[in-house]
Order: structure tokens, then sequence, then C-alpha cells
């Protein structure tokens, strides 16, 4: 009796851990079926080892499955954070994250990737990366030109770091079209003040355009408006440097041609004084 008492009190245990264990199933399969936030469907982990994982995420990004790649390179990371694969993986995150217009999120993968590992064969692609996304974010020249600061930002680092690498002389195309941006913000915000009669404001931008950006393509229009500016505030000196540095770089420019007829609407001509700071400035520009 004492035994079989046993072996019903164990085999009525069984019965009641087994019905406990199901319903506790249940309860977890429900969730996972009306949870939003959870899809059942990729709840099965993908422990494929870090080459298989890396492997797959390059032959979707060849295929155009760019999503799909992303996705490898991140489990390869997540699931194997110290392999070699992991490193690459990082890279390459960064890269379909661009791809896919996700400049925040290539940034953080590119610098995450600089600050693990500074002096791998990858740094400067990583780097690159990061001044890609940023240079994607460069608005027009009538809003703000953060992004045009840090795509210069990031791509000298390119060009000082990775002197060597294949992506210095693209790095050295978007700069330059960086510092336009930059420069045409001046521009555009020392033509309002023009406009409205505040010389001092006006000279200043057109003056910060000569001094800060003088390769760039609104060098001749910020001469040209310095003359303009000058001459309005009775500085026949400094307008007639300004005309004379703008016609010995660009003499068959328009805005020369107008800031000549301006000058001798007042029986003025163009006259470098070299004491002026514009003379010093000149020295810079692209045709001296």
């Amino acid at each position: 009796m004492v035994v079989a008492g046993s072996i019903g009190v164990k085999k009525t245990a069984r019965i009641v851990y087994l019905a406990l264990a199901a319903a506790a199933s249940a309860a977890v399969l429900s969730a996972c079926q009306t949870d939003p936030d959870i899809d059942i469907t990729k709840l099965e982990a993908d422990n494929d080892p870090p080459d298989v994982l890396y492997n797959q995420g390059l032959a979707n990004l060849q295929a155009g499955k760019v999503g799909e790649a992303g996705r490898k390179f991140e489990a390869v990371d997540r699931q194997h954070p110290f392999s070699e694969q992991a490193r690459k993986a990082l890279v390459m995150n960064a890269f379909v994250n661009y791809r896919q217009g996700r400049n925040e999120e290539a940034i953080t993968a590119g610098k995450r990737y600089l600050s693990l590992y500074p002096q791998s064969e990858d740094a400067a692609y990583a780097q690159y990366i990061v001044g890609l996304a940023y240079w994607k974010q460069i608005p027009s020249v009538t809003q703000d030109q953060r992004a045009a600061a840090q795509t210069i930002e990031a791509m000298q680092a390119v060009v000082d770091n990775y002197p060597d690498s294949e992506y210095v002389e693209d790095a050295q195309t978007k700069i330059r079209f960086a510092r336009d941006q930059l420069a045409g913000k001046e521009m555009q915000v020392g033509r309002y003040y023009l406009e409205r009669k505040e010389f001092i404001a006006a000279v200043s931008r057109f003056r910060t355009v000569v001094e800060q950006y003088p390769t760039t393509n609104q060098i001749e229009e910020a001469l040209a408006r310095l003359v303009e500016a000058y001459y309005a505030m009775g500085l026949a000196s400094e307008a007639q440097t300004a005309a004379a540095v703008l016609g010995h770089n660009y003499p068959d420019s328009q805005w020369y041609a107008d800031s000549y007829k301006l000058l001798q609407s007042k029986g003025l001509e163009p006259r470098e004084n070299s004491g002026s700071w514009i003379s010093r400035a000149g020295k810079k520009l692209i045709g001296a």
C-alpha cells in the first residue's frame, strides 16, 4: 500500500507539472501572437558561424537585397562580437545604412568602428562613409549648413589620416562642394543686409567669404559686393581696392565689369591699396 500510494502521489505530481507547463507555453504563445512588437517568425535565433553570416550578407548585398544584407551583418555583430567577421560586418553595416538613406545610423556605425579599430585596413573606408552620410544631408544654401561643416570635418579626416587611400580624391571633391555651400550661405545673408542698407553687417559677411573661402565659386560676387557696399558707405579706397583685386584675378568676369562701371560713374577706377585687408586676402584667391 505504501508503494502504491507513493506511485500514485508521484503520478499525480507529474500530471500537475505537465498541466502547468502546458499552460505556461500557451500563455507565451498567446503573448507572442498578440504583442505587436514580437514577430514570432523571427524568434528562432540564427546561430550560423560568423563567416557564414558575413558571406550571406555579402551575397544579399550583391543581389540587391540591402535590407536583408544589413540584418545579416547585424547578426554577426550581435552573435559573434569578438570575431574578425564582426569587425568587417560593422563597417559593412555602416555602408548598408548609408545605401538605405539612414544617414544617422551610418554615422553612428562608422564612428563606432573608428573608435574600436582606428588602425585597421578599413578605417579609411569607415571615415569616408561618415563623411558621405553628412554630405548627403547638406541642404540648400537657404537652410542651416551644419551638415556642410560636418562634411568638411569628416572628409578632411580622410585626407589627413589616410592620405594614401583611394577615397582621398572624392573626399576633396566633397570638401570643395561643402565649402561652396558655406560660402553661399554667407553670401545669402550678406545680400540680405545689403538690400536693407545695413552695410557694416553686409561687409562682415562678404569679408568672411573672401578671407575664409577664397577658393570657392562665390569669391567673384563677394568682391563685387564689397565694391558696392564700400562705395555706398563712402569708403572709396576700399571699394577701389576690392575692384582692383577682382580685376586682377578675374579680368573677364561680369562682376568685374559691373564693379568697374560703378566706380566710373563717380570718376573712380580700380586702384589697389596694399595696406587694405582686401589686398592681403587677395593673395589667396584662385587666380592669384
